[in-house]
């Protein structure tokens, strides 16, 4: 088929990827899973940019026989996204607003379009897309459709087939319809089209009395609101003609939770909202079991809030000690099994309140809950972040007991919740699983996680038998299978055991009069394969035993580290939702430039017991290309899939069998070239200030021509400190002054008025005797001459430092990496000292804060002239640290105004910005947020950026200088 794929491709205007050549492969693997636990290498993957596009990818299926796989984000939880056809990745060019009619609130757009970042375009005009999913901040309004989305607001907003107007589609057989209200009755119709047989059938089936007797004792009872199961056929026969008084006919309420298997959607009209009231009410019910949870969401339905989510202590667990969840838990009292998170908007704040005082009343007076915090307004997202990132939390559990998801969808109706949990506990007690439990109890639908291991056969064993007997369990209930998550390749297989067989079979005339030749979304919903089959683990095979540099015990291994990926997609947010995770992806919208992509490509390779060298793939290289290594995804992946860490590994690896490239070890070598250059750093400039020589040079680097250079003082500041004639008198305090590379070499000036700066607000400033950070090293995967760095300079420091005689540094690239990897490349005999040196290390905005605040420097020591400044934060800041830091003592002197830019990555990241070939990717990185941003603040405004890297992007790509906050401090102080 590889000819047929080039014939295909000669004419096909997007990218198109399949099984050729390495980079391909590594493509092909990278959209081999999707949130779930299957997985399944596509023959191809099409990146259609055009409609036309689309269309010729429909013909080639036709022709050959193979299924399309419509994706969005791909965080779909039933393997919807997966199978043995051609992926057909909408996410990258149709994704775009096409009209919005204010008068009428309503919005048309392509499929690829992100709910949160449509929200955001609709709030300037009061309006909003109700629906929002727990992954909202890059779940795309195709894939919503697809799955019928709900979210955590579904009990007033609903589904988005409540919500969904009109859908531009293909069908299968390539012709272009578009869905909507009917005025007449199809049997009228004369055109033989493919469209015209669709709707006449349809209404057959439906005019049918069997078959609508058997819908409607089939289907879940009308008081479960998430209904997701097979077909909504019973939508329909809500509808005009079957229903008199209901709305006009329209299919789009069938396309609703279709899963992609029925047509291809290019464009859809949505009716929006407007806004709900601003004033918001949280009122947070600690309990002592999941029970008095249910049975306390049962009488807070009765106050009609927006929202009643639970979460459970597992996951509330997993937020103890996380980088970026420990600091939402400051509403916690105690340690509760469950908290009901019940939600109030109300026009004003006064009545928002008076409705949790009430519901907090009834509370109390049935015994429910021991403690009820109450949270307004944007405080309130705190904990709803907890509540959203469940899953990832739950990824955070050690070995190969796993969350995984089986019976979350599962849902009932609200007031048959409390009896339905309660079996389902009797259930997984039988097997002795654990399970989290959380999400939308308001609406009857928990989600239930069981902890299994899908790496043994019982494991696989246990998987079956659970979903088996809940969908009897469903059946008891008269609920549904699926709630919003969908049937997909899961819960497929066991539609007929809940619906009957009579239903199953009126899903498989649908899906057969749409898709005859079955080639959209093969295996979803009707004809799915066994549940347990295309799994992701393998069973019952030996764990690989991978030796590493960096210490990974905490995970229990770099494979543990790479399969606590979930999927969730966090890292395919745009810059419109702000954040860092994942800069290259922001500026490509390629999967294959994901966290998630990254991550999954490991995971296959180090988890394969047959490989002799799992690191040795090419695949691996090419995937981790685009990495800029900036950590976000430590961070702000909830599971903390650290990429950046693995990279470095992997590179290390990598190179011990092909050896390090020439470009790896000047850059590593930093400090050697540095040095050299400080011998004559008058001939060192003229070369590098010199277009000519610049370019020559750069050429020959592998740098970016149009990259300029940093260039040198002409004195080191180490030489600075040494050679000055008058020593300051003693201070208040000592402090030790970390002397980074980047500070001692190209920013002195910098280094010298931070010293200068500590030593006027009353500090002594020493600099120990220390190696350089090996920064330069780690960035370009060298870990081996890092690691001896760091265990160097951990003997040297740590006897040293202490609390009270902190290690400060000004480059946070630096000084936080003896916070972050000097503690995994100390060695087992090096712990503890590694671990002191980070507690008493801090970045020079972390220490005058701790002093700001406890009063040792004062406002009287700073100006009273007022000025602005706008902030950039350096990654590592923002990951290791805060920006929160810089923010105070930049807004420290009486009339500071400070405010921070929402970039994410400056797209420098050390060398990446340099070098010839990601010099684009870092010009698009910057052009997301910063760049725009700084080319429309006054030219009074004062930029401040702590990190040497992001001075240099700033300076490069928009022409202003930036200061180190320590610049501007200085400049700042009183005579």
């Amino acid at each position: 088929m590889e000819r047929d794929f080039k014939t295909l491709q000669a004419g096909f205007d997007g990218d198109l990827y399949y099984d050729d050549q390495p980079l391909h492969q590594g493509q092909l693997r990278a959209y081999s899973t999707d949130a779930s636990v299957y997985e399944e290498k596509p023959l191809a993957v099409a990146i259609p940019k055009t409609e036309a596009d689309i269309l010729s990818i429909i013909q080639f299926a036709q022709q050959h026989h193979v299924s399309l796989i419509p994706r969005a984000a791909g965080t779909s939880l039933a393997g919807q996204v997966v199978g043995n056809g051609i992926v057909l990745d909408i996410s990258r060019h149709f994704n775009q607003v096409l009209e919005l009619n204010k008068n009428e609130k309503w919005v048309r757009v392509q499929p690829g379009v992100i709910r949160d970042d449509l929200n955001k375009y609709l709030l300037p005009f009061g309006l909003m897309f109700g629906p929002e999913t727990s992954t909202a901040s890059r779940a795309m309004i195709g894939g919503m459709l697809g799955n019928n989305s709900c979210g955590l607001h579904s009990i007033v907003w609903g589904s988005v087939r409540d919500h969904v107007l009109e859908a531009k589609v293909f069908l299968s057989d390539g012709s272009m319809v578009n869905i909507s209200k009917e005025t007449s009755d199809p049997a009228s119709a004369t055109d033989n089209t493919l469209f015209n047989h669709i709707k006449a059938r349809l209404f057959s089936l439906l005019n049918d009395n069997d078959n609508r007797e058997a819908i409607q004792s089939s289907f879940p009872k009308k008081g479960v609101v998430r209904r997701n199961t097979g077909y909504a056929l019973d939508a329909l026969l809500d509808q005009q003609p079957f229903n008199s008084n209901g709305e006009a006919f329209n299919l789009c309420k069938l396309l609703a939770g279709s899963e992609g298997t029925l047509a291809i959607t290019t464009e859809i009209k949505l009716q929006l909202l407007p806004l709900p009231p601003k004033s918001i009410a949280l009122v947070c019910v600690h309990c002592s079991s999941i029970g008095e949870a249910l049975l306390a969401n049962s009488l807070a339905l009765h106050f009609n809030p927006m929202a009643s989510e639970l979460v459970d202590k597992c996951i509330m667990d997993y937020t103890i000690g996380h980088a970026a969840y420990n600091k939402n838990r400051f509403f916690i009292t105690g340690d509760p099994e469950a908290i009901l998170m019940v939600e109030f908007m109300m026009e004003t704040k006064e009545a928002a309140n008076d409705k949790a005082i009430e519901l907090v009343a009834g509370l109390q007076q049935h015994g429910y809950g021991y403690a009820f915090p109450v949270l307004y307004d944007e405080v309130t997202q705190a904990a709803w972040d907890i509540r959203k990132a469940g899953l990832g939390l739950l990824r955070n559990a050690a070995g190969n007991l796993q969350p995984v998801n089986l019976i979350e969808d599962c849902a009932v109706a609200p007031e048959d919740l409390p009896a339905y949990i309660e079996d389902l506990q009797i259930i997984l007690h039988r097997y002795q699983v654990t399970a989290s439990y959380y999400a939308h109890a308001g609406a009857g639908e928990l989600h239930v996680e069981p902890m299994l291991n899908l790496k043994t056969k019982e494991g696989v064993f246990i998987f079956r038998s659970i979903l088996k007997e809940t969908a009897a369990l469903v059946k008891k209930y008269n609920g549904s299978l699926s709630g919003e998550h969908g049937d997909g390749r899961l819960r497929g297989e066991f539609i007929a055991e809940v619906m009957g067989e009579k239903v199953m079979e009126l899903f498989k005339e649908v899906k057969k009069v749409f898709d005859p030749g079955n080639i959209f979304n093969a295996g979803k919903i009707v004809d799915t394969p066994p549940m347990d089959t295309q799994l992701r683990m393998r069973q019952n095979e030996p764990e690989p035993q991978i030796e590493t540099y960096y210490n990974y015990d905490e995970t229990g291994g770099i494979l543990k580290l790479a399969e606590k990926c979930s999927g969730s997609g966090d890292c395919r947010r745009s810059a419109v939702s702000s954040g860092m995770m994942c800069p290259s992806y922001m500026a490509t919208r390629n999967e294959f430039d994901t966290t998630r992509a990254r991550a999954n490509i490991l995971r296959q390779f180090l988890g394969d017991p047959a490989s002799a060298d799992p690191f040795d793939h090419q695949e691996i290289k090419e995937v981790m290309d685009l990495c800029l290594s900036c950590k976000g995804c430590k961070v702000e992946c909830p599971s903390g899939v650290d990429i950046t860490k693995m990279k470095a590994e992997f590179l290390q690896h990598y190179y011990d069998k092909h050896g390090i490239p020439v470009r790896a070890k000047l850059i590593g070598n930093f400090v050697k070239q540095m040095k050299l250059a400080s011998l004559a750093p008058s001939i060192y400039n003229l070369l590098l200030g010199t277009t000519f020589f610049r370019r020559m040079m750069n050429k020959w680097i592998g740098f970016h021509p149009d990259r300029s250079m940093p260039l040198l003082d002409k004195q080191t500041l180490r030489q600075w400190l040494k050679n000055r004639k008058q020593q300051p008198t003693a201070g208040k305090k000592l402090v030790y002054f970390f002397c980074d590379e980047f500070t001692n070499y190209l920013d002195v000036p910098i280094g010298i008025k931070a010293v200068q700066l500590l030593e006027k607000l009353g500090y002594t400033v020493q600099v120990p005797a220390h190696k350089e950070s090996g920064r330069t090293y780690l960035s370009k995967g060298l870990v081996k001459q890092a690691m001896a760095i760091a265990k160097h300079n951990i003997k040297t420091l740590s006897p040293v430092v202490s609390v009270e005689r902190p290690l400060v540094g000004i480059e946070p690239s630096a000084v936080l990496t003896l916070r972050d990897e000097y503690k995994d490349l100390a060695g087992k005999d090096l712990q503890i000292e590694a671990r002191h040196l980070a507690g008493c290390t801090f970045t020079i905005e972390e220490f005058l804060y701790n002093e700001m605040n406890s009063g040792n420097i004062t406002k009287e020591q700073f100006t009273k002239e007022a000025k602005k400044i706008v902030l950039h934060a350096h990654c590592y800041q923002k990951v290791l640290s805060s920006s929160q830091y810089s923010l105070f003592i930049l807004g420290f002197p009486a009339n500071y105004q400070v405010t921070e830019i929402p970039s994410g990555c400056c797209g420098m990241a050390g060398s990446f910005g340099y070098e010839e070939e990601h010099f684009d990717v870092s010009q698009k990185v910057g052009e997301l947020v910063l760049f725009p941003f700084l080319r429309k603040i006054e030219k009074d405004v004062l930029v401040a950026a702590a990190g040497t890297s992001c001075r240099h992007q700033i300076k490069d790509g928009v022409h202003k200088k930036a200061q180190h906050p320590v610049e501007i401090l200085w400049d700042a102080l009183n005579d």
